[in-house]
């Protein structure tokens, strides 16, 4: 899924706050809905289930999948260990 989605439509705050509830409801039903202020993108408000969908995505896997999906692998970077084993530190 393409968590890149644009926002069907633009509110400016003075619209949204006068109109929230059309603005969740286009939200729920149409898709993410811009707030702008001073005429630059502010927020979107968008679906929760649409929402929670994009951050699970976020949160899958461990840091082995991270490393294996890392952009640097297979860049030809080298990484090499410090001799002498583990340090002592004072806690």
């Amino acid at each position: 899924m393409d968590t890149k989605i644009p926002p069907k439509d633009s509110w400016t705050v003075a619209q949204a706050k006068a109109k929230l509830s059309e603005v969740i409801e286009k939200a729920r039903h149409q898709g993410p809905q811009a707030i702008t202020k001073n005429g630059k993108n502010a927020v979107v408000v968008v679906d929760a289930l649409l929402w929670e969908r994009t951050q699970k995505q976020h949160r899958e896997g461990n840091i082995a999948d991270f490393l294996l999906n890392s952009p640097l692998r297979g860049s030809g970077l080298k990484v090499t260990r410090l001799k002498g084993g583990l340090r002592e530190i004072d806690l």
